[in-house]
């Protein structure tokens, strides 16, 4: 994880074992209790060290879930390198979705950390630093690759492309009102591409008789 995604408060360098123990205690609740009962209290109980501990190297229990998220990430993190850009943007959309649905999973988890970052202005840097802007540029660094090869208009904004893509992932998660699922993903991978296509070259006119 990114260094100043994981900051706390200052201190006493962290021990270790006591961080595997509290992020391991952390996705473990997770997995029983959801976000919403975790609890800083619960995360020190199952972990094995006392609240003070906790307190001293993070700031609150979302910092402790984020970096608990982002440590069992798969690593590398990275859309497939081979077939079109739709198979490509199909494929990294499918599998985002994907690690949403489980019950009490991601989705579950990034709902709770994106609501506090609403109210709370140092996590909100932490949750867009240490995760949000990671997954962003794996996607727009895609985009730059194909827009280099000549598949997408050599003006088109990618920034503006990857807010589309994520901005209906965050929508549907929050909202609730459709499913994410491997038909969104295609559709919304044609949306993009369709999006982000080279205009066509314009046909010379032909001279009319006179």
């Amino acid at each position: 994880m990114d260094q100043d995604a994981s900051k706390g408060r200052p201190g006493r360098k962290r021990s270790e074992q006591s961080r595997a123990a509290v992020l391991q205690a952390a996705l473990k609740l997770l997995r029983e209790q959801g976000y919403a009962a975790l609890s800083i209290e619960a995360i020190a109980r199952d972990a094995g060290v006392g609240k003070q501990t906790i307190y001293r190297w993070w700031t609150s229990k979302a910092s402790v879930v984020l970096e608990a998220l982002v440590a069992q990430a798969p690593t590398p993190l990275a859309p497939p390198s081979h077939g079109s850009l739709g198979e490509v943007l199909e494929a990294f959309l499918a599998s985002t979705f994907q690690a949403l649905k489980t019950p009490r999973g991601t989705g579950d988890i990034l709902r709770g950390l994106m609501a506090e970052a609403q109210l709370d202005a140092q996590f909100a840097t932490e949750f867009r630093t240490g995760l949000i802007e990671r997954r962003r540029e794996l996607l727009r660094s895609v985009l730059a690759q194909a827009q280099a090869r000549g598949e997408l208009a050599a003006d088109v904004d990618l920034f503006l492309l990857v807010d589309m893509a994520f901005g209906v992932m965050w929508y549907r998660l929050l909202v609730g009102h459709a499913p994410l699922d491997r038909a969104l993903a295609h559709e919304l991978a044609s949306l993009l591409l369709r999006a982000g296509a080279p205009s066509a070259p314009r046909r010379p006119s032909r001279p009319t008789k006179a």
